[in-house]
């Protein structure tokens, strides 16, 4: 996935505003990117834009060759179902489903009668193999992120969108799904974008990268530390 030179403008002069600013970068297949930056910066906006949930303003975003812009409503819709996932730190779960029936539901929602073996496979990915009968009132918040992540998972998208994933919940719940999404890279060679205030969040990622007033100021690759990315994004905040 590759975005070149995409702008995000809300609003018309002079009160517009420029959440993005001809950000240009790639998400390589199979990596795992976090992206930082303070309240504002523009990171939620790089993430909808890249995922087809927003469009930009100018600038192409492309996955796969295919350009976003391109597509009508109708094409990219069907786009992100088929290879597109996402994960929200607010769950997103629909409370009358079981965690099967919520995991099944991109299926659904693409025209597909879903095999039991791939809602239970994914569920089982996530270590809920036992609890697809089971309410999101019936679980806890962890749980109820992992189901999240199964149905994010379950149409083997090219690309997982991850927003804040871990922001309500507890270090070792946390530290729990970010394995998950760590597993998802390491093992089937999907591209994970994860945006996220917390360094620890991000030393789980293969590259950081900084964003200020719309614009990516630094990237940081090699081994991570929550330190030293809690350092740099400092850094980058008070230049």
């Amino acid at each position: 996935m590759r975005l070149r030179s995409v702008s995000k403008v809300y609003g018309s002069a002079p009160r517009s505003v420029t959440a993005l600013d001809s950000v240009t970068t790639e998400f390589p297949v199979g990596s795992f990117t976090a992206v930082m930056g303070p309240s504002g910066s523009g990171k939620s906006t790089l993430l909808h834009c890249a995922a087809g949930l927003d469009r930009p303003t100018s600038g192409e975003v492309l996955l796969g060759g295919t350009d976003l812009g391109g597509l009508d409503e109708t094409k990219l819709t069907e786009l992100r179902r088929e290879r597109i996932g996402f994960v929200f730190q607010s769950y997103n779960l629909v409370s009358a489903l079981t965690a099967a029936q919520n995991v099944a539901l991109p299926l659904r929602l693409a025209g597909r009668r879903p095999r039991p073996s791939e809602v239970d496979g994914a569920l089982a990915e996530v270590g809920l193999g036992a609890r697809g009968t089971h309410l999101p009132s019936e679980m806890s918040g962890g749980e109820q992120q992992r189901v999240a992540l199964a149905r994010a998972l379950v149409t083997r998208p090219a690309a997982v969108f991850a927003d804040e994933p871990t922001g309500a919940l507890d270090s070792k719940t946390s530290r729990d799904v970010l394995t998950l999404l760590r597993g998802v890279v390491d093992r089937h060679r999907q591209t994970v974008v994860m945006v996220t205030h917390d360094p620890v969040a991000a030393s789980y990622a293969d590259r950081v990268l900084l964003m200020v007033d719309g614009r990516i100021t630094e990237e940081l690759t090699g081994s991570l530390t929550a330190e030293a990315i809690a350092t740099a994004n400092r850094r980058g905040t008070s230049c």
